[in-house]
């Protein structure tokens, strides 16, 4: 029989309880909001609200009280300086709990615990660097070329084999490239007849 027995064992023997209770109220005095399951959320909300309601008394008794289950002496004197004081004026509530929907794989409900009064922190202003404005050169315009400067030498072309002169035989007429082109009249007869003329004088 469990009479009066409220806490709930999470399949953990009594240090592993403990370790993982202490552990959700330390994030929720943290980050002032933890996402948990729904049964995980309820029982720390326990240990959270008496926690606060202990550090409302700031003396040392309440002190030790305190530091015996955070065990942590920065978040102990956060939780009696920033966290108690923003309760002064309420006597209960100081936690809410909201259900989110349900996990993937185990199907289990999770619930956001967050406290009811929270720490407004102001966000840091972005201080942003005044880029000292960079001249830029002026564009350099490009000088017109000066009248009657002297100009680069072209290169001479490159004469083809059959544009080249090449020395006529003994007996044969010197023609010129020109005329290299140009076939004589009359056709190929005009050309055997042109040939054997040069041949007999």
């Amino acid at each position: 029989m469990r009479h009066k027995k409220l806490n709930k064992k999470f399949d953990r023997n009594k240090p592993e309880r403990d370790s993982m209770m202490n552990n959700l109220v330390k994030g929720l005095f943290i980050y002032q909001s933890i996402t948990t399951t729904k049964e995980k959320a309820k029982e720390a909300r326990r240990f959270a609200e008496k926690l606060i309601t202990v550090a409302k008394k700031d003396d040392l008794a309440s002190r030790r009280k305190a530091f015996s289950v955070l065990r942590d002496e920065t978040l102990v004197g956060k939780l009696f300086k920033e966290i108690a004081p923003l309760f002064k004026d309420r006597k209960g509530g100081y936690t809410r709990i909201i259900h989110l929907g349900k996990r993937k794989g185990d199907n289990a409900q999770l619930s956001i615990l967050e406290l009811t009064e929270k720490k407004v922190v102001a966000p840091k202003a972005k201080h942003k660097k005044e880029k000292s404005a960079e001249t830029k050169p002026a564009a350099q315009e490009k000088a017109p070329a000066k009248e009657g400067a002297p100009h680069a030498p072209e290169k001479p072309k490159e004469t083809t084999a059959h544009e080249k002169h090449v020395p006529p035989r003994k007996g044969e007429k010197e023609i010129h490239p020109s005329q290299t082109h140009r076939g004589p009249s009359g056709g190929f007869v005009g050309t055997l007849r042109s040939f054997f003329k040069g041949r007999t004088k």
